[in-house]
């Protein structure tokens, strides 16, 4: 590495530059004054002119309203127990509702299904699995029932709760089951 004498260095050359620095850093050149004054004088012959516009328009004066008094009613005595009079009534369909009978036919819809639902929560190959699930379910305070079913398969234990005649029955006794930690029990219509 080259060692450098900066202390004894010599003054970087002036060119176009040096004259420019020198108007910016010192004294600003001599135009400036006359541009602001022209700025300033513009402003004060346009807010002047504005004012002018403003006191000069042709609104109509408005007169000051008369104010006429009334004479003053005297005050009337009243009972302090004494009610106050009944209002008027002044709608009409009081009267008219109270010996208004009103028909309406409705059709028979019967929300009941035609048959009743059942819970399936689990279908096992051995028995014994379904009887452990049954005993599950029977400390949670329910009663469920094993069934065993043949079907292309093989044969199979279904563990089932029910019958219900309302769905909502079926699913209360679900999260019942459910708050537990026996998922999966499917509502299913009853099968006989």
């Amino acid at each position: 590495m080259t060692n450098r004498d900066y202390a004894n260095r010599k003054p970087a050359r002036k060119g176009k530059n040096s004259a420019r620095k020198k108007s910016s850093n010192g004294s600003a050149p001599k135009r400036f004054p006359i541009l602001l004054g022209l700025i300033t004088l513009a402003g004060i012959a346009s807010f002047g002119y504005l004012l002018w516009i403003l006191s000069s328009s042709d609104e109509p004066e408005t007169a000051a309203p008369v104010v006429v008094e009334q004479p003053k009613k005297k005050p009337v005595k009243k009972d302090p127990d004494a009610l106050p009079p009944v209002p008027k009534e002044e709608w009409t369909y009081l009267e008219e509702l109270e010996n208004k009978k009103v028909e309406v036919d409705l059709p028979e819809v019967s929300n009941k299904p035609k048959r009743p639902y059942q819970m399936q929560c689990g279908s096992f190959r051995k028995e014994s699995q379904a009887n452990e699930l049954k005993a599950i379910i029977a400390f949670q305070g329910l009663e469920a029932q094993v069934r065993k079913a043949t079907g292309s398969s093989g044969v199979w234990y279904k563990v089932v709760l029910g019958p219900y005649d309302k769905k909502r029955d079926a699913e209360r006794q679900r999260h019942v089951l459910q708050n537990n930690g026996t998922n999966g029990c499917q509502i299913w219509f009853w099968e006989g």
